[in-house]
């Protein structure tokens, strides 16, 4: 394996969100390599409340952006002051919070920030017990330029242990 020097962690809003990120950053600690926390809200998201506004609602999609936009990293704050940081170096994470296609984003964050392995979770914000690769996943699986790995918490590999039996 060639030497890991930036690790990114996809972070959605979802539960599993704190062991993604924990298991992103003890990997950062044994490689001694930075960690870059990444969130993307969905540009169809910002179009809908955009279209929603063009309708004569009393929305602003900039305004909206902003919130959501201060909500995530506030998110992301919480879960690294939740994380057991050991001595990892809380100025060798850097939080990315961007606005697009999931996919197009973290693909364009893995090139841009340099970035040798991303973590993330194999679900998205559907939760559905029966899906076990998220669209974003299986999609950044297949085009991502470095290594993926996928964390699964305790929960979900038990459930995937059972199906095996």
């Amino acid at each position: 394996m060639s030497e890991l020097k930036k690790i990114l962690v996809a972070l959605g809003i979802t539960d599993y969100s704190q062991g993604i990120f924990q298991y992103g950053l003890n990997l950062a600690a044994a490689f001694d390599a930075e960690l870059i926390a990444a969130n993307i809200i969905n540009v169809r998201d910002v179009e809908a409340v955009r279209s929603i506004a063009s309708m004569g609602y009393d929305v602003d999609g900039e305004h909206y952006v902003e919130g959501v936009r201060k909500e995530r990293k506030l998110f992301i704050d919480n879960i690294i002051n939740n994380s057991n940081l050991g001595n990892f170096s809380r100025e060798k994470i850097k939080i990315i919070v961007k606005v697009g296609n999931p996919i197009e984003s973290l693909l364009k964050i893995i090139v841009k920030e340099n970035a040798d392995m991303i973590v993330m979770g194999p679900k998205g914000r559907t939760d559905l017990e029966h899906v076990l690769v998220g669209s974003v996943a299986a999609k950044l699986f297949r085009r991502s330029p470095v290594t993926v790995v996928s964390y699964k918490d305790e929960k979900l590999s038990r459930q995937l242990m059972k199906k095996i039996h």
